[in-house]
């Protein structure tokens, strides 16, 4: 045989161990983080509700996802635990406004160093221009 033909089935079975083998670390990952679920630990499903654990009974798991509002899943559904949720302040009024507040003309941008220009976006119908006419059902 030709050595490099050898060569090149040794390759090609190396890549193939080489996939495999992470392809099999994930999926140990995947099992030891179901195995190891507790109740409170926030979660997402592989179909993406989120909830948090309130109870585990052999394979099946029950999540919470608003207050009251229970559905059972099998353990092998949980794909992967996400940050607790965080809860807002509530606002009683007694923050300080500002009576003069510094008037922006861009806005934040997703680019760091470079800002957006701002729009003007209008509360009601008054302020829009009149329609052009032409998106309007013809009349027979």
């Amino acid at each position: 045989m030709d050595p490099t033909f050898l060569l090149f089935i040794a390759i090609a079975f190396g890549a193939m161990w080489l996939m495999t083998s992470r392809t099999r670390k994930q999926q140990k990952q995947a099992v030891d983080f179901r195995a190891n679920l507790a109740v409170g630990q926030h979660v997402m499903t592989g179909s993406g509700m989120l909830g948090t654990v309130v109870a585990i009974e052999g394979d099946e798991v029950t999540l919470e996802s608003t207050r009251g509002n229970r559905s059972r899943w099998l353990r092998a559904a949980v794909a992967k635990l996400v940050e607790a949720p965080v809860e807002t302040p509530v606002d009683d009024g007694a923050a300080e406004v500002d009576e003069d507040p510094a008037p922006t003309t861009a806005g934040p941008s997703l680019v760091k160093g470079t800002e957006t220009a701002s729009y003007d976006v209008p509360d009601d119908l008054s302020t829009l221009p009149p329609a052009r006419g032409d998106d309007t059902p013809e009349k027979k």
